[in-house]
C-alpha cells in the first residue's frame, strides 16, 4: 500500500505541474506534508534546500529521496518513476497533437490563466517556510537571511546553489 500511495503522491502532482519541477513542488508539498503526513513543513523545507542545492532536477531528487525515506529503495525507484511518468505520457502520447495546436489562442490564453495559480502556490509556499522560520530561528535571524539571501543573488549575482550551501552552513555553525 505504501508504494502506491508513494505513486500516487508523485504523480499527481507530476500530471498538475504545469511549468516542471518549480511549479509542482507545492503540489508535492500538499501531498507529503498535508495528505500523507509523511514530513513536516520544516523537514519538507530542508529536503527543498538539499534538492535546490544539488545538480539536476529538483522534483526527481525530492521524489528520490522522499520516496527512500518512505519505502526504501523500492520506494525511491517507484516515486522517480512516478515523478517523470506524466511527462513521459504527454510527450509520447500527445506530442502531436500539441505541435498541431500550439498557435491556437485557446492554449495560449489556457497557459496565461495557469501562470499565476503557480504563482500563488510558490508564495503560499514561501510564507510557509518564512513562518517556520520566524518560529524556528526568530524574526531577526529570518529577515537577516532573507535579505542576505536576495542580496547575493539579485545584487551580486551569486549562484542560487552557493546561497543555499552558504545558509546549511551558517544553520550548522550558528543554529545547531
Amino acid at each position: 500500500m505504501i508504494y502506491w500511495q508513494i505513486f500516487l503522491a508523485f504523480f499527481v502532482p507530476g500530471i498538475l505541474g504545469y511549468g516542471g519541477g518549480p511549479a509542482s513542488i507545492p503540489l508535492v508539498e500538499n501531498e507529503v506534508v498535508g495528505r500523507y503526513g509523511w514530513l513536516t513543513v520544516k523537514e519538507f523545507g530542508e529536503v527543498l534546500a538539499m534538492g535546490n542545492a544539488l545538480p539536476g532536477p529538483i522534483a526527481t531528487k525530492m521524489a528520490g529521496y522522499i520516496g527512500y525515506q518512505m519505502g526504501g529503495i523500492m520506494g525511491s525507484i517507484v516515486a522517480v518513476i512516478a515523478t517523470v511518468a506524466p511527462s513521459l505520457i504527454l510527450m509520447i502520447v500527445l506530442l502531436q497533437l500539441l505541435l498541431k495546436y500550439k498557435d491556437s489562442p485557446k492554449v495560449k490564453r489556457m497557459s496565461q490563466y495557469v501562470r499565476p495559480t503557480i504563482a500563488v502556490l510558490l508564495g503560499m509556499m514561501a510564507y510557509k517556510f518564512v513562518d517556520n522560520g520566524i518560529e524556528g530561528i526568530g524574526v531577526i535571524q529570518t529577515i537577516a537571511l532573507i535579505g542576505a539571501s536576495y542580496l547575493f543573488m539579485e545584487k551580486w549575482k551569486f549562484h542560487p546553489s552557493l546561497v543555499i550551501l552558504a545558509a546549511l552552513a551558517y544553520g550548522a555553525i550558528f543554529l545547531s
